[in-house]
């Protein structure tokens, strides 16, 4: 079993649509996949048309578990199909926004997920989670149990602030995790008509070019029009600029030795 995290501390930068668009690919690839939504707000839950205040077994099940002591023995019930053949989702649940107010200080609270996906490992050959943009029980969560980090950065300056921040973040758990934890920097919602795009690019490529994937994820309506359809856009829209460079994206993520960049564990 392959682990990929998806995490930036700023929202709006691509993360729930890099998780889709990777996670269809890699089923189109007739690999079996499982995307775990680990957001409160569920918008990765919502993209399959699953209703985070309404979901009878979600992420929040697992952690209710733990906090009682109760083996959780039917972890199937947490697996919901999306519709797309090889992709499967663990929802979220909006109450797992009081998880660090009730759970956060407890013991071995901080590895759920990797102990759920120990017992899932001979059923899915990848596992992508959307991360919460903020530090917490959850990101903490996803940080342990990865193998790979992968950082959607917004072509602006703004989301260059959610980048320090997530790499400081990234370095605190790797300290943790007692070794080091692959990266890349995904550059998304480039226009290379704008200025403040192209510059923003600059900047990432001139402060972390060594961690930065060599090409970006556009600007692309059609990724609008795939979320409202419900469907991932290399489905919805096979052509699409945006299909394509996701597509890039996972054959080079697939490599053998990528240069993915390591986290400074001292």
């Amino acid at each position: 079993m392959i682990i990929w995290t998806v995490s930036n501390q700023k929202g709006g930068v691509g993360k729930t649509t890099t998780a889709v668009s990777v996670g269809s690919l890699l089923a189109k690839q007739g690999k079996r996949v499982l995307l775990i939504d680990l957001d409160p707000q569920g918008s990765l839950s919502a993209y399959f048309r699953f209703d985070p205040d309404s979901v009878e077994y979600s992420v929040y099940t697992l952690f209710n578990a733990k906090a009682a002591g109760e083996p959780l023995t039917a972890l199937d019930r947490l697996l919901y199909p999306t519709g797309v053949e090889g992709l499967t989702l663990m929802p979220a649940s909006t109450a797992m926004a009081t998880l660090d107010r009730q759970l956060g200080a407890r013991d071995g609270m901080g590895l759920v997920i990797a102990d759920t996906l120990r017992r899932l490992s001979d059923r899915f050959d990848y596992v992508l989670m959307d991360c919460p943009p903020m530090l917490g029980i959850l990101m903490v969560n996803a940080l342990a149990a990865c193998q790979q980090l992968l950082i959607p950065v917004q072509t602006e300056f703004l989301a260059l602030k959610g980048l320090e921040r997530m790499l400081h973040t990234l370095q605190m758990i790797s300290r943790a995790r007692g070794g080091n934890l692959a990266y890349t920097i995904i550059p998304t919602f480039f226009d290379r008509r704008t200025r403040a795009s192209m510059d923003a690019l600059r900047a990432m490529r001139d402060q972390h070019g060594e961690y930065l994937w060599s090409r970006v994820i556009p600007v692309d309506t059609q990724f609008r029009e795939a979320s409202r359809a419900g469907v991932p856009i290399d489905l919805h829209s096979p052509s699409a600029r945006g299909t394509e460079a996701y597509a890039s994206l996972v054959r080079w993520l697939q490599e053998p030795d990528i240069p993915m960049a390591q986290a400074a564990s001292q």
